[in-house]
């Protein structure tokens, strides 16, 4: 893959992805178009002949791009592509993708209008972090959506970052998008609510996050090699009862709420898996309570 890229928004994902693009050697120039007058700080655009040109927009998409990517915030993709689409007729054969994980591709309507081939590039991975993310995207699944010159042109992004493609039907985005939010950002939730409960338990609450990764690293490593359901564990999993009565017996009123939430998606897996049935129902009875 040797590609000609413009990304619109020198934001967090957008200098992630092109920093990935830009290390796996996948593209022959990475051109940036941003509100500012002066690029923001990133190593990216400290040597242009390395790393990544800037330029005010909106502006002309040069002759030769093959893919253009909307890496704004999801309310400004529609306006974002009506602006571009008066900036003239699309390069021969470009692609233009937005990096929405919710959206269908209808925001990129205008562009359509003017040539391009429409789509949708979601790299399924979290970055916080713009300095320190572009590596991270590399083997991760990205969800591509929309016309099959767009589609193809987010299989190579993927391809070149040895990732995965997943294509999604564009009415069923959102549905996609619960599902990264589910397994990302409750993360965090659930993190922040154990992180709680152990200060609760007396560990110094600067303690207690670092206490706890290496549990959830260990658990995660658990998922990657014995899957869904083996990698459970836990009271639930072994039909304990006395253990999850004293649980919820000492937790707030909060946590014990999601305590039982969880607790009872949970045991249906346990009981998917052999759980003995009097011991679920006894188990059931305390969550439901």
């Amino acid at each position: 893959m040797s590609e000609r890229v413009v990304i619109v928004g020198p934001g967090r994902m957008g200098l992630a992805l092109g920093s990935a693009l830009r290390r796996a050697g996948a593209v022959e120039s990475l051109t940036y178009f941003g509100r500012g007058m002066e690029p923001p700080p990133h190593p990216i655009f400290e040597d242009p002949t390395e790393g990544a040109a800037y330029q005010r927009g909106p502006n002309i998409v040069p002759d030769g791009t093959t893919i253009f990517l909307l890496a704004v915030p999801d309310r400004a993709i529609g306006e974002v592509a009506y602006e571009y689409s008066g900036t003239g007729a699309a390069p021969g054969g470009c692609a233009a993708l937005h990096l929405s994980g919710a959206l269908s591709v209808d925001p990129m309507g205008p562009l359509h209008h003017v040539g391009y081939a429409i789509g949708s590039l979601h790299p399924l991975q979290a970055v916080a972090d713009p300095w320190h993310p572009g590596d991270r995207l590399t083997g991760a699944a990205f969800a591509v959506s929309g016309e099959p010159a767009a589609v193809s042109a987010g299989r190579r992004v993927a391809n070149a970052l040895r990732g995965r493609a997943l294509v999604i039907p564009p009415s069923l985005r959102v549905t996609y998008h619960a599902a990264a939010v589910l397994a990302s950002n409750a993360l965090v939730t659930l993190a922040a609510a154990a992180a709680r409960t152990l200060a609760a338990a007396g560990v110094p609450e600067d303690e207690a996050l670092p206490a706890l990764l290496p549990l959830m690293r260990g658990t995660l490593d658990n998922l990657e090699h014995l899957g869904i359901p083996a990698a459970l564990t836990g009271p639930i999993a072994r039909g304990d009862a006395d253990t999850v009565r004293m649980h919820l017996a000492r937790l707030s009123e909060g946590d014990r709420s999601l305590y039982s939430a969880l607790g009872r998606e949970t045991l249906a897996m346990a009981r998917a898996a052999g759980l003995d049935p009097e011991r679920a129902d006894e188990l059931a009875r305390l969550l439901e309570g």
